[in-house]
This record gives structure tokens, sequence and C-alpha cells, in this order.
């Protein structure tokens, strides 16, 4: 291994830090060099201790609108940030830094610029991360930035970021490379800031409902509380196999029946399924549970906080998805399954309630014939709904009255047991949240329990286990209680307009990365 690319003094070898740095280019190896320089000068390329005292989004806010002869003497101000652009004209240059809040401009020049900090600026190149003081000032044409009397390098970057004025265009390289995504686009950086504000305005509007922040297990030992198939995974010290968890419902309404009665869960889930634009394995939602109340209370609890979002935080009633424009102000549509089913298939509710009028309205849906013409009324009502009805429901809009045999975990309505007080939350013709009046009769929990064990024995790997632990903890009593989960992530994206469920993560889930060519 190159001595240029220890710290130290200290020559390492390693056959893994060898394999690492045969793949570097030649302009990294330019940059190495560079980096070699600042050492012999006795600068440290990966420097501590050295605190901006203002942002550029404070500096443009405080002078950006003023005129250049009223800007006047202004205090020696200190920032920090990473040169996206560098201008050079020999003995000056204009160098555009990123601080994370904005961009602005450091104006290097021979004549004003330290002895050291010039020597300095001839060792950077575009990607290093810079210490400057100075003052500021308008250009001739009117440009703001900081008079640089003194600079450093802080960190020296070895690889080179993409094409200044493209970035990353490679979708893959996008969401495997966020951090280089985040570096070369302000507005990538702008939209998970923005659902952040999303997050914190919805714990804050729990705090203010009174209800009661709680993390619950992540690993199961049963795998429940939603339809899905699991990750499976095995702890070694206990020598038994578990689950990540696909949904926290069971152990919060364990919570209800321990006598908390608003609590409320913002947290990861897992589940073993596809990917897709609005599905990731790993993603977030927010689950809350609320004693005594029921699923039409949720309702205006819902409407209250997706406009209260829209107000507070998008700043805007309207919202744009797409083509779609979706009015966040409310009241919001409230139709039963049955109802959304007639009025988008120009059907009548008596012919909904017919079976065979519902095998008519499927004829050309993409599905099994035969596997189609086995199901129940009601497995055919929610397969109409959701091949006819949901890609059409842009409008906030609750779906209520689904059969009960597709919802094991719902109360039975007293008026009509065979469906069951709950209801969906659709947005720009996805489901954005699920709620139910909460099944709180042991009885029926075990019965429908028992009849989701025998679907997974009969092949359905998304069907649960009986919990037997949370038909003992019903069995001492659960409240009346109204439920209810909200998606995070698909809530984001329709909120700042994301066409894929991995614009709005982080770090979404990818296949693993091959570096060297002989991996497979």
């Amino acid at each position: 291994m190159d001595e240029k690319l220890t710290t130290s003094g200290k020559i390492m070898k390693d056959k893994h830090v060898d394999r690492w740095t045969e793949l570097f280019s030649e302009q990294m190896e330019v940059r190495l060099d560079k980096r070699k320089k600042l050492e012999e000068s006795g600068s440290n390329p990966y420097k501590n201790g050295f605190t901006p005292n203002t942002s550029f989004k404070y500096l443009t806010e405080q002078y950006g609108e003023k005129a250049k002869e009223d800007i006047g003497e202004t205090p020696t101000y200190k920032v920090a940030g990473r040169v996206m652009m560098v201008r050079d004209f020999g003995k000056a240059a204009f160098l555009q830094c990123d601080d994370g809040s904005s961009r602005f401009q450091l104006y290097v020049k021979k004549e004003v610029t330290s002895e050291k900090g010039f020597a300095e600026y001839k060792l950077l190149d575009y990607g290093d991360i810079v210490y400057a003081e100075g003052d500021v000032f308008k250009t001739m044409k009117g440009e703001l930035a900081l008079n640089v009397k003194d600079m450093t390098i802080l960190t020296k970057s070895i690889r080179p970021l993409p094409e200044k004025f493209h970035g990353l265009t490679d979708a893959e390289l996008r969401y495997r490379m966020r951090y280089v995504d985040m570096i070369m686009d302000p507005e990538v950086r702008a939209k998970l800031k923005m659902r952040s504000e999303i997050v914190r305005y919805i714990r804050e509007y729990f705090y203010k409902n009174d209800f009661l922040e709680v993390e619950t297990p992540m690993m199961h030992s049963v795998a429940g509380g939603a339809t899905a198939k699991p990750f499976n995974t095995h702890h070694n010290a206990l020598n038994m196999e578990l689950f990540m968890r696909i949904a926290p419902e069971l152990h919060l309404k364990r919570l209800i029946v321990g006598g908390y009665n608003k609590v409320f869960e913002m947290n990861r889930c897992f589940r073993n399924e596809g990917l897709s634009l609005k599905h990731n394995p790993e993603f977030t939602t927010i689950e809350f549970y609320w004693a005594y109340a029921t699923y039409l209370d949720l309702m205006d609890f819902t409407e209250e906080l997706i406009s209260g979002i829209a107000q507070h935080v998008i700043k805007s009633e309207v919202v744009k998805f797409g083509e779609n424009e979706i009015n966040l102000k409310g009241p919001y549509a409230r139709l039963t399954m049955r109802e959304a089913v007639a009025k988008y298939t120009n059907s009548t509710i008596d012919q909904i309630n017919d079976r065979t009028h519902l095998l008519g309205l499927l004829k050309d849906v993409d599905q099994d014939p035969k596997k189609v013409q086995a199901l129940s009324w009601g497995r055919l009502l929610v397969l109409a709904f959701e091949e006819l009805v949901e890609s059409k429901l842009i409008q906030p809009t609750f779906i209520t009255e689904y059969p009960t045999e597709v919802s094991p975990l719902s109360r039975r309505n007293d008026a009509n047991p065979e469906f069951v007080d709950r209801f969906e939350f659709f947005m720009n013709g996805w489901e954005v949240g699920n709620a139910f009046s909460e099944l709180n009769n042991p009885t029926d929990q075990l019965e429908r329990f028992a009849e989701q064990a025998r679907q997974k024995e009969a092949g359905d790997d998304e069907a649960s286990d009986v919990d037997y632990d949370f038909v003992r903890a019903l069995e001492y009593g659960m409240p009346p209680t109204a439920g209810q989960g909200i998606g995070i992530d698909r809530l984001v994206m329709i909120l700042t307009d994301s066409p894929t469920i991995r614009e709005v993560i982080i770090f979404p889930l990818l296949k693993k990365e091959h570096f060297f060519s002989e991996e497979e």
C-alpha cells in the first residue's frame, strides 16, 4: 500500500485495504497527493475544533436584499461548508459553498486572504469542506459573498463528486449513495426535512391530545397484528425462533388492558413482501389506541390531523401529486364499501348485494377466474373495491363497513354482524390509514385467530398464528377501544409529490452492492 494513503506516518498493509485502494481513480490519486502536501505543510487534512458562528441562510436573509452601498462594515463571520463550485482567476477565486442551510459564495483573494489560507486554497478540490472567516460584501454584479480573511481545509474530499450541474442521474445510485444525492441536490434534503417536520407535527398532535408515547417489542414470538408475511430471525441464547414485527397492534392493546387509555407508537414495521413504488419491507407507521372511543371518533380525529398538517406544515390546503390536486381542508368524503363500489361501477346497492352481479363486475380483472368464482360474497366485495374503486379515490375519503371475514381484529357491527366497525382512509388512490372499533370479546377473538391459523395451515403464509397470551389479556377485560394505523411513508409521499417511496425513506432497502468482480 502506498505511503500517501496512510495517516500519522504509519504504513498499513492489509489485503482488504489494498483491494479497495486498487480501485482508486487517477482523479483520486491527484487528490491524495494534495492531501499529502497538506500534511507535509503541517496542516491536518481532517481538522477539528473550528466552529461557525453563523449560517449561510442567516447571511442571505440579513444582507441579501440590501444594496451594495448599504451593507457597510460587517462583523467578522465564521462559516463552514462544502465547496460545490470553484471559479478560479489565478490570484482570486469565488467558491460556492453549501453549509446545509443554503449556498453562499466565499471570495478568496491573495492580497486579502492570509498567506497560509491562500496556500491551502491552492490545494483545495471541489467537494472539500472548508472553514473561513471574513466580512460580507456585494460584488460589482450585486452578488453576495464573504470576503475571506482566513480559511483552512477542514476535510479533504478524496472521492470526486458527480458532475457539478447534474448530480446523480441514475436512480439506483441516488438511493444507494444517498449521502451524495443529498450533497448534490438541496431539494432532496428539503424533502427529507419536510418528512421530519411532518413527523414532529404528528407527535405534537398526539401529545396535545393526551396520548402517551410508548415503545413495544420489535421481535415477537408470535407474528400477529396484521395480515403479512414476517421476517424470521433466531435468538441464540434462548434458542427460539422470533419474528420481526409486522405491526405493534397486539402489544399496544395489552397496554389498554393494563390501564393506559390513550397510547401511540411511531416506529418501524417489517414485512417480507415485494418492492414497489409504494412498498418497502421496512417502513414507518404510527399506531394509536383510544379507550372508550369508536371508529367514528377516529374519523374526526384523523381529519383534524391531516388538515392540520396541511395548514401548519405544508402551508397549503391543496397539494399536488403528479396530475392530481388533493384538497386537504375537509370535510372528507365518507362512504361504505358497498356505496363506493356502487358509485364507481354505476350499480345500485341491491345489485352490489347480489353475488352474481359482483362476479359480472369482476369478469375482466387480472385474476384467476376459478379463484374468483370460489370467493364468498364478502371477499368478492373487497376484490371489486380493490380492483375497480381504490385508484379513483383521489380526494381524502373514509371507506367504512368492511366484511367481518376480512377483518380478524375488528369489532362486529351491532346492527349487522356481517360487517365490522372499521374504516380505511384513502388519498391519491392509496390506502393511508386503517382503523377499527377494536374487538374486545375474547371468545370471538379466539375464533378469529383459529380461522387465521387454519388458513396458515392451508398454505397462506400471510395468515397469523393464535396469540394465546393476547386472548388471555382480553379475558381480563379490555375497555371498548378504537385504534388506527397510518403509514407515514405513504402520507409523506403524497404531501411531498414523491412518485416512489424510496424518495421519502432516507436509506431504502436495495440489493447488496458488489464492489469486486469476483463477488457473486
